[in-house]
């Protein structure tokens, strides 16, 4: 924990207690106490843009593909600090008035929430960011739009299938059909625990036309009996004698069960088959046929303690060298189109010196044949329900 947010705790609990007390002189105290809180904070964070994400390897790849090479071209100090996600964090620094972080790698919905409530800064994309290498506005330059005014994106990655390269005797699935399809390859599948992408690459399976984006396979979802639709292909999947389904929950586990033999196809993460395939030599392939492609988004503080700097350091981090440095690190494709170009025209791109990256990327032209992206909307109106016929589902199998 940083003195900042150390001390601002520190604040919290003694301005609690404070609280609880009667008087003027304890209101005084306390207006005292939160006023000297912000103080140390802006003043401790004068010259540092504080960024939080989410840690591990995926902090280390935005660290050293833009965080480090931006801090150097500004000559300003950017930290890295792990959150677990939401806006509880950010909201409780707001209200004590003694913010702390100044830029926040966020979900697609916490942009929307943020941008709402008045927590973020709202953006004019074509001015606030660059524009691409060739001229090309960055609003035009992004793979998807925005969720709202307060996003820029960061990253994509996918949600797609690996399999078992030891089980079919070099036959190889090439379509997500082919994940269905237990009499051509038998064995056993292991998909996420939820219901998110596994209604979207059932109906795929099925025969519905995903259309530009996924857009028709959530109007199939929409219309009356397209979830039952979905999770009877999936029912149909875990109850064949030939097929079977493992529920994972945790990224780790897809490669693992794969290695393992435990079963013949996983649904997962690109990033982490890309680690097991990669860097550990693990025995898997990655499908990229019906893959669905999900998101990640910066989002500016409002009145963080060095928003002025942090405005500069997010423009430079999402311009289309610092995203396609992150690339250097981990198998995420960058938010800029252009992007790619830089990727592919400096091949083998990957931190060993070895590994060509473009085929990693989710976002490549050869991967994006069929693909869907991930609606954050639809799940937010519906995942409630959904989440509850899933459950009911998975308990009578």
């Amino acid at each position: 924990m940083t003195l900042n947010s150390h001390f601002g705790v520190i604040c919290l609990y003694k301005l609690t207690y404070i609280k609880r007390l009667n008087g003027g002189i304890m209101r005084k105290l306390s207006k005292l106490l939160l006023a000297l809180s912000f103080v140390v904070s802006v003043s401790s964070s004068a010259f540092a843009v504080t960024v939080a994400s989410w840690g591990g390897a995926y902090t280390d790849s935005q660290k050293q593909g833009y965080g480090d090479p931006t801090a150097a071209a500004l000559g300003v100090d950017i930290n890295w600090v792990d959150y677990s996600g939401g806006l509880s964090e950010i909201k409780a620094q707001k209200e004590a008035g003694a913010i702390t972080w100044d830029i926040i790698d966020v979900f697609a919905f916490d942009t929307i929430n943020g941008c709402d409530e008045g927590i973020f800064v709202k953006f004019d994309f074509d001015k606030d960011f660059p524009a691409a290498p060739d001229g090309t506005p960055a609003s035009e330059d992004f793979f998807a739009p925005m969720p709202s005014e307060c996003a820029v994106g960061n990253i994509l990655y996918s949600w797609n299938y690996a399999f078992d390269t030891r089980a079919f005797d070099g036959k190889e699935p090439k379509t997500i059909k082919d994940f269905f399809n237990t009499k051509k390859f038998p064995g056993k599948r292991a998909i996420y625990k939820s219901a998110l992408t596994n209604l979207e690459i059932a109906l795929a399976a099925d025969g519905v036309n995903m259309g530009k984006g996924g857009e028709l396979l959530y109007r199939k979802l929409e219309e009356e009996g397209g979830v039952d639709r979905a999770m009877n292909k999936i029912k149909e999947l875990c109850t064949d004698p030939n097929g079977g389904c493992v529920f994972w929950s945790a990224g780790a586990q897809p490669p693992e069960l794969l290695v393992a033999g435990e079963v013949v196809m996983a649904t997962g993460w690109n990033g982490r088959f890309f680690n097991a395939e990669v860097g550990e030599g693990a025995p898997i392939k990655q499908v990229w046929h019906g893959q669905g492609l999900d998101y990640e988004y910066f989002a500016l503080v409002k009145g963080g303690p060095d928003e002025a700097n942090a405005k500069k350091a997010l423009a430079m981090m999402t311009n289309t060298e610092m995203l396609a440095g992150s690339a250097k690190y981990i198998a995420y494709a960058p938010y800029r189109l252009s992007s790619l170009e830089i990727i592919k025209a400096n091949e083998p791109w990957y931190k060993d010196g070895k590994t060509q990256m473009m085929p990693q990327m989710p976002t490549a032209p050869a991967n994006t044949k069929k693909y869907f992206l991930v609606d954050p909307f639809y799940w937010a109106d519906n995942g409630t329900e959904i989440g509850e016929k899933w459950e009911a589902m998975k308990a009578g199998l």
